[in-house]
């Protein structure tokens, strides 16, 4: 635009008319907005407990992840048993001090062993915890750690005879600094009644160059819903934690749900879309999962969390913020007197020090037993009732 024309225009539009033309301007002008970076006091604060843990079964690398946090906590990682050898050789690798067992069974019996974490076979995983309790030890299972109603049954009622923990690794609030972070926030009343919460989850699987549909670099198990136990009952446990978590909901039900194989044609039983309508008796929720993130993304997936309360909501971007950070824990809020940022990623993880508390105090701090179990029990009565849906094209 040449500078006559720019006057003209600027004496047409006038001020009011700039600030329509241009929003960015209209929000500058009109909301406080507020860059905060979250801090703690549990930086470098030691562990109080100390307790003896191993693993037995790492069929999925979120076994790390778990034993990091119970190192995290004061826990001691004694031992090890890996059905798959080339798993257990690098957990050794990573791990030199735990000794590698021969058997489940050389764990279960060692009475020094108070806690045994598992990343097994999703279907394998509750059969393997209720043997652990009924031999005196607490379980920390990767998640989905329950794929049938009648495992739940069985895990239900090992707890009540035995009076131990069967804790399921939902990873994507109880290790995520945003989550926890956005928890606090909601307990302490930031946005008013939580009413619902909306989870996008999306995931990556990695394709060799060329490759369409079917995938590489996965186990076989991956692709066969009774064993992964389906999308809805594995990636979606960990969004129907969430949703009870932030509405405080103690009983649920599923109102609607659907799964489908949109580009996976030579693995039929493997889903790679779903989504999932939630009631609570304290709130809504709506879930979509996926496995379709673009390898441009750099991450496995941007996962994000809606949380909508009477006076405000609030945005998690939990991994990435697309073209703007590579890092995770993004925290956005939004209530009647500002809109504020928060970094998250200063904060300290307590999972880790809560759960070995727990175990030594037989207390339920870090994870609330009922809620756990509601929720796998959710996303089970979700993939039971699924539509399978398709699309044309």
């Amino acid at each position: 635009m040449d500078p006559k024309n720019r006057r003209d225009f600027l004496k047409t539009v006038g001020a009011a008319g700039m600030m329509s033309a241009f929003p960015e301007m209209n929000l500058a002008a009109s909301t406080h907005i507020v860059h905060e970076i979250a801090q703690d006091a549990l930086h470098d604060v030691a562990p109080k407990h100390s307790v003896r843990f191993a693993v037995a079964g790492m069929s999925h690398d979120h076994i790390y992840g778990m034993v990091a946090a119970m190192i995290r906590g004061g826990g001691e990682l004694v031992s090890v048993y890996a059905a798959e050898p080339e798993r257990g050789d690098e957990f050794i690798r990573r791990y030199p001090q735990a000794k590698r067992a021969q058997s489940e069974d050389e764990i279960l019996n060692d009475e020094s062993i108070k806690l045994v974490l598992s990343s097994a076979v999703p279907n394998l995983r509750a059969p393997l915890g209720i043997r652990a309790m009924l031999h005196g030890k607490d379980y920390l299972s990767d998640k989905p750690g329950i794929t049938t109603l009648d495992q739940l049954e069985e895990v239900r009622k090992t707890i009540a005879s035995t009076g131990r923990i069967f804790a399921i690794m939902y990873s994507e609030r109880l290790e995520v600094k945003a989550a926890v972070k956005a928890g606090e926030l909601v307990q302490a009343g930031a946005i008013g009644k939580v009413i619902q919460t909306i989870n996008i989850a999306p995931h990556q699987v990695t394709q060799a160059k060329g490759d369409a549909g079917g995938g590489t670099g996965r186990p076989e198990w991956f692709w066969h819903p009774e064993q992964y136990g389906g999308i809805l009952t594995d990636i979606g446990s960990h969004q129907v934690d969430q949703f009870l978590f932030y509405t405080g909901s103690t009983e649920a039900a599923v109102v609607a749900s659907q799964v489908a194989n949109v580009r996976h044609p030579d693995h039929p039983q493997f889903q790679d879309f779903g989504d999932m309508m939630l009631r609570g008796n304290s709130g809504f929720g709506y879930v979509r999962l996926d496995w379709f993130t673009p390898r441009g993304l750099g991450t496995w997936g941007d996962g994000r969390l809606f949380i909508l309360g009477t006076d405000g909501y609030m945005e998690l971007r939990k991994y990435v913020d697309v073209t703007r950070s590579k890092e995770g824990n993004h925290l956005f809020v939004v209530d009647a007197k500002e809109a504020r940022y928060i970094d998250c990623n200063n904060l300290t993880l307590p999972f880790g020090p809560q759960f070995i508390s727990d175990v030594v105090n037989r207390t339920h701090t870090a994870q609330n037993q009922a809620q756990c179990l509601l929720a796998a029990e959710l996303v089970i009565r979700a993939q039971m009732g699924a539509t399978h849906a398709s699309i044309q094209g």
